[in-house]
């Protein structure tokens, strides 16, 4: 019987125009803490790099065996719908 409290290492690869590979990676007990850290991480991303008109950032969740488990991605998109007068 497996132990519910094992707890197994996870690698965040990050694709935001660069690939940053992670080769530290997290020690978590559960997909779900997983997918806690991938919010976190595309939450603090985007607050951080995605200031510009448009962007995507995206992260590969790979397993202590480095095979890809999970992706997921953010997009982000802005744009103003008027002119502002000191503009014109």
């Amino acid at each position: 019987m497996k132990n519910k409290n094992t707890m197994h290492r996870y690698y965040f690869d990050l694709h935001n125009g660069d690939h940053t590979r992670d080769d530290v990676g997290l020690e978590l007990p559960s997909r779900e803490h997983v997918t806690r850290e991938v919010a976190r991480i595309l939450t603090d991303v985007a607050r951080d790099e995605l200031a510009g008109a448009k962007g995507v950032v995206s992260i590969t969740v790979r397993d202590e065996n480095g095979h890809p488990i999970s992706v997921s991605s953010l997009t982000y998109s802005s744009e103003w719908l008027d002119e502002p007068e000191i503009w014109k």
